[in-house]
């Protein structure tokens, strides 16, 4: 049975704004904390109670302190903390710890309009490291675990760098279970639906106006999967998203283009294949074929690295413990037809030998 005790700290130096800002409206912030953490927390002025367990009270306590940093003012105006910060901050606390003895964290700083970009758990934290320490890294799993985003912003760093002379995005343009037809304008205009994910995270940290500079020198290259054959890449950062909707003759044709001093990132999700029934997926076949390989590294995400709302770990959650379900009856019906068979060979056998005797 796990211990209550009760942590008390001030927030120095007492303002009543920031103070607001940090608790939010109707003390939605603080509510946000205690429900997810489950501590109860008291305040009056900048003196905060925080009561649970104690690792659980000791991070709540920890993560109230940096919440407060957060709202220091930015030239005079003293910022608003939204859901969104209070849920992402939550996300660090549970791996403070780890974060000080891990250099996970350190590994891709950039400063963006938003801030700082850094892993938020400790499998972003490996996904980050394996990027920087492979030739090619494989990022799987659902939606929200910031798979694209971490590698968009490791290719950036990398170009920030000049380690790099140019960034290339590319994704199979595979339609959702959707026939959206002819597309009209120019080969551009045409796969930028498709790349719009990569095309918001390359905004996010370089901002519109560098991007698109970027892109008239071909700096950064955003091309359709099916335009990479007979390419040989060479001092280049490229990433391949949604690949499991290529098939195996295509990542294979992906992954041997590339060359010297360059890095290839590949991200997908398996459980959302959007490729024709019998159709088997390259990114599947990738991780039983490549999984020994060295220099190769694979990174699978789960509900728990989910970094957007809270909603969507559990949605994910729900599927994972369905499909679960689903796979333990097929196995049953099949264990079932084994065993019905097997009785009915008997029978048979059993028969021929009265046959024969008689």
């Amino acid at each position: 049975m796990s211990t209550l005790v009760s942590n008390e700290i001030a927030l120095e130096p007492e303002d009543n704004k920031r103070l607001s800002s940090l608790c939010g409206p109707f003390d939605d912030n603080i509510k946000q904390i205690e429900r997810r953490l489950g501590v109860e927390i008291t305040y009056r002025n900048n003196a905060f109670k925080v009561l649970g367990d104690a690792q659980q009270a000791n991070g709540a306590a920890e993560l109230l302190k940096l919440l407060y940093i957060e709202t220091q003012p930015v030239k005079g105006v003293i910022p608003s903390l939204s859901s969104e910060q209070v849920h992402l901050a939550i996300q660090e606390a549970r791996c403070l710890e780890r974060e000080e003895s891990s250099p996970y964290a350190k590994e891709v700083t950039i400063k963006t309009k938003r801030g700082v970009i850094k892993p938020r758990n400790p499998n972003q934290g490996q996904y980050v490291a394996n990027i920087v320490n492979h030739d090619i890294s494989f990022g799987i799993g659902p939606a929200g675990t910031g798979k694209t985003y971490l590698a968009v912003a490791c290719a950036v760093d990398a170009l920030e760098r000049q380690e790099i002379r140019r960034i290339l995005l590319t994704r199979p343009a595979v339609e959702a279970g959707e026939k959206l037809g002819f597309l009209p304008g120019d080969l551009s205009q045409k796969v930028d639906p498709y790349l719009r994910p990569l095309y918001d995270a390359l905004f996010e940290m370089l901002g519109f106006e560098k991007v698109e500079k970027l892109i008239e020198r071909n700096v950064i290259e955003v091309a359709p999967l099916a335009y990479m054959r007979g390419r040989t890449l060479n001092d280049a950062f490229i990433i391949l998203d949604e690949s499991q909707n290529t098939t195996v003759e295509q990542m294979k044709m992906f992954l041997t283009r590339i060359g010297f001093n360059s890095k290839a990132v590949i991200t997908g999700d398996i459980t959302q294949v959007d490729l024709p029934r019998g159709v088997r997926s390259g990114l599947r076949h990738s991780i039983d074929v490549l999984n020994k390989v060295p220099d190769i590294s694979f990174n699978f995400f789960t509900a728990n690295d989910v970094v957007r709302h809270p909603v969507v770990a559990r949605i994910v959650q729900a599927y994972e413990a369905y499909d679960a379900e689903q796979e333990k009856l097929r196995l049953a019906k099949k264990e079932e037809a084994l065993r019905e068979n097997a009785q009915a060979n008997q029978s048979n056998n059993d028969e021929n030998k009265n046959n024969s005797s008689s």
